[in-house]
């Protein structure tokens, strides 16, 4: 999978999502562990989708959120529930895309880079297991086909894997 970015055309965003769909679920098939899985899927995204310089997870530890396996530059370890993008989604339990991050009143610096993020929850039954953070430099990068596009991505991941 090292040349992922090469295999996958985002011209056309639906078929360039349900290529990576297709594959992580390939990638995926037969391991179940959290972590393992998290660490894959966090790889394969920032590899295969152009215009990212941050892509991981945050697991819901308690009344925060605390970093998990991801590609990119050193990032927040902890972000409490409601604060931030990531704090937002995880609270509303839905998918959340900022075009500007600095016209987001909450946002937390992380990488001053980091110009839009889209933030995606991962919910097992009724349960936040956390959320799958991506950001990039470019401002709107994140349009509703990726939102749809990664909501698939984090439904295969989380049909994958045992949560503990």
């Amino acid at each position: 999978m090292s040349h992922a970015a090469a295999r996958y055309d985002f011209a056309d965003k639906a078929r360039g999502y349900r290529d990576l769909a297709r594959d992580l679920a390939a990638l995926l098939d037969g391991e179940r562990d959290a972590i393992a899985n998290c660490a894959n899927t966090a790889a394969l995204v920032s590899e295969a989708l152009p215009g990212l310089n941050w892509a991981g997870f945050y697991f819901l530890r308690g009344t925060e959120l605390v970093l998990g396996p991801f590609q990119g530059r050193p990032a927040c370890v902890r972000i409490a529930l409601g604060r931030g993008v990531c704090g937002t989604a995880a609270a509303r339990r839905e998918t959340v895309v900022v075009p500007d991050v600095h016209a987001f009143a909450d946002h937390i610096v992380c990488d001053a880079a980091s110009r839009s993020e889209i933030v995606l929850p991962m919910i097992a039954g009724d349960r936040l297991i956390g959320v799958f953070d991506l950001d990039s430099p470019q401002l709107a990068r994140f349009d509703a086909l990726d939102r749809e596009g990664l909501e698939r991505v984090v439904s295969v991941l989380m049909e994958s894997t045992d949560w503990p």
